[in-house]
């Protein structure tokens, strides 16, 4: 898998786990500040589309996980 796939993978998941734990209809409800952390997810993913940069894209470099063509 390349960064830009691992970084897709990443933030799908962090939203489906955040709106599990944060939506009270949810059986491993928690509390519902957990939206706040989707809403960041959703924020991060929106930047790196107008910027062309993403932290966790360059977190990923450096952990040697290769390039997306």
């Amino acid at each position: 898998m390349t960064t830009w796939q691992f970084v897709r993978l990443i933030a799908g998941s962090f939203i489906l786990i955040a709106l599990a734990l944060g939506i009270p209809g949810s059986p491993i409800f928690v509390s519902q500040w957990w939206l706040a952390f989707t809403a960041f997810v959703g924020a991060n993913l929106l930047q790196s589309a107008l910027t062309k940069w993403s932290l966790m894209e360059s977190m990923l470099r450096k952990l040697g996980v290769p390039t997306g063509a």
